[in-house]
């Protein structure tokens, strides 16, 4: 990288190193390791880790740094700016599920590619690349297709990174391989000449993919591809050859229907730019009643710029300003703020304009910002801020440790489980240490009609679906206290829904009292419920109300917080 300007703020480059690291090591590293990795001094890192913490971008479990969801905000800023995942990412799921095939939508970065979206296929040979990973262009399938328009310096700096790293250092999600400039340069003559390109094992053996462009609409200044879909299989299914003739008609056919998306939305675009600049140019009447003799009273900070001096204030030293400001001016950037001026970012953040100009100046310097004319835009680049490993959080790894800070406040065990056909099944717990303590592991699945998270998740059922549940499904008693009538069941889920809990007492279990509430999507839908479970001899009913009830309700809300960051471009799994 090129020496840093005399205007660069050192804390936010200091952060970045450490996101970078830790997002190249799988979201998780040693403190004494982080160091060793980012040559930072102790001190230093430490504090940079408890400003990141601070913002919930990682999470410190004893000696060991974990990336943490809240992070993929930063992903999601680049990814909503992009639009291509919002508006071309249907087209992608339609597309794998004509095909059978795992589809991806990749972007161009530099001399490398990174993959935006992916709709998978799941079977037992999954066939999946992290969002954000940075792959040789070489190497892929898209990669050609871009290569066909790089400049001679594109060329040239291309040609010096295979010199300076022949390992292919700068690309760990790949694993290491051979391949020659002249067999590249011919790849991407083919796909200059066809509009194709095929990754006949390139990226791993066994892996197979085609990949075709999608084109920049009419009008637009961008003349290179502005991403490539691409079909992956696996030769267990295909040769490469084959998977091209299979594939590639309805794959053409797809990428036009992609560009048609694009060209709309570029024209709604353009309309609403021109009606609002009409707009502008109108003179507006003027008011009296808002002209005053004393100056104007000075905007507010915004919560953002607000947050970090508050936090300041609150941890002093340990909490790195600079650091957490430099990062906000990315979240300025999302859908519909794809480009920003410098004003537009200091209102949007609320940072003095000095503040943020020398953010940017400092996020230009390390690629995550790119400049044209007197606006800013996020580059990929930003993909490697924790997104890789985080687009693979499941449901169970988000709620863990929220799951621990439940336990830590009621001393009770906690779980969170999901809705499987007539069952629930406990995919994440985190037990108590006590003499007396309920006994459950993951994976164990009791009748949802009888638990307390049974009961939250068919309540959240539309009246139709949980009406044709309780007419198949058979409800023995488990104890003398479970309810076996459908009529009674189908009251106690109404009740459920209405107050957004349920209490299970001794109906699963003789001496067992739990209490659940849902956990959320982003579209409001009970996708998981967590519970706290206890011996009936700990507390009341009422006492799990008043004392339980809403810690529950506080860690439903964090767990769903994190999903909903976690899963806005990228599919979670609920286990």
């Amino acid at each position: 990288m090129s020496t840093a300007p005399a205007e660069a703020v050192g804390p936010l480059m200091r952060g970045v190193a450490v996101l970078r690291v830790l997002s190249a090591a799988d979201g998780r590293l040693s403190l004494g390791e982080l160091v060793r990795a980012t040559g930072l001094a102790r001190s230093t890192a430490d504090r940079v880790a408890a400003t990141l913490v601070r913002m919930g971008y990682l999470r410190l479990d004893g000696p060991t740094v974990t990336l943490a969801p809240r992070l993929m905000e930063l992903a999601n800023a680049y990814l909503g700016s992009l639009r291509l995942p919002a508006l071309l990412g249907p087209y992608a799921v339609q597309l794998a599920e004509e095909l059978d095939e795992s589809v991806s939508l990749a972007v161009p970065d530099g001399d490398g590619i990174r993959f935006v979206h992916q709709s998978t296929r799941r079977r037992a040979m999954s066939l999946t690349f992290r969002i954000g990973d940075l792959l040789p262009a070489e190497r892929t399938a898209p990669g050609p297709l871009f290569a066909a328009h790089w400049t001679p310096e594109e060329w040239a700096a291309w040609h010096e990174r295979r010199s300076a790293d022949p390992d292919g250092l700068a690309f760990p999600a790949a694993p290491p391989a051979e391949t020659t400039a002249a067999g590249f340069a011919q790849r991407v003559e083919a796909a200059r000449t066809a509009s194709w390109a095929i990754d006949d094992q390139l990226i791993e053996p066994g892996l197979i993919a085609v990949a075709v462009p999608l084109r920049a609409p009419a009008g637009t200044s961008a003349n290179t591809p502005v991403c490539a879909v691409s079909v992956v299989s696996h030769t267990s299914r295909h040769s490469a050859e084959s998977l091209r003739e299979a594939v590639l008609p309805r794959l053409r056919a797809a990428a036009a229907a992609m560009e048609a998306e694009l060209a709309r939305d570029h024209s709604s675009a353009t309309t609403a730019t021109e009606a609002k600049s009409a707009r502008d140019h109108i003179p507006a009447e003027p008011d009296p009643g808002h002209i005053r003799d004393h100056a104007p009273t000075p905007p507010q900070p915004r919560p953002l710029a607000a947050w970090t001096s508050a936090s300041k204030q609150e941890l002093g030293s340990e909490f790195v300003e600079s650091l957490a400001r430099g990062l906000t001016v990315l979240t300025a950037f999302g859908a519909g703020r794809a480009e920003l001026t410098l004003s537009a970012v200091a209102e949007a953040t609320g940072l003095p304009r000095a503040t943020a100009r020398r953010a940017l100046i400092t996020l230009d310097h390390l690629g995550l910002v790119a400049t044209e004319g007197r606006d800013f835009r996020l580059t990929p680049g930003v993909l490697a801020l924790g997104c890789p490993p985080l687009s693979r959080t499941t449901l169970s790894d988000i709620a863990a440790p929220h799951l621990a800070a439940l336990v830590r406040h009621v001393h009770d065990s906690a779980s969170l489980a999901v809705l499987d056909g007539d069952s629930i099944q406990y995919t994440a717990r985190v037990a108590t240490t006590r003499i007396m303590s309920v006994n459950i592991t993951l994976g164990t699945r009791f009748p949802a009609y009888a638990a307390s998270m049974g009961r939250v998740l068919l309540a959240d059922l539309d009246a139709g679906e949980r009406a044709a549940r309780l007419g198949r499904t058979e409800l023995p008693a488990l104890t003398p206290h479970t309810v076996t009538s459908p009529a009674a069941l189908a009251s106690v889920l109404e009740r459920v829904a209405d107050q957004g809990y349920a209490v299970v007492d001794e109906e699963l279990e003789e001496g067992l009292r739990s209490i659940a509430v849902p956990v959320r999507d982003s579209d409001g839908r009970a996708v998981a419920a967590v519970n706290v479970a206890m011996h009936t001899t700990r507390r009341t009913v009422p006492e799990c109300l008043t004392e339980v009830l809403p810690h529950l309700r506080a860690t439903a809300s964090a767990i769903e917080a994190d999903l909903h960051v976690v899963s806005r471009f990228c599919r979670t799994p609920l286990s």
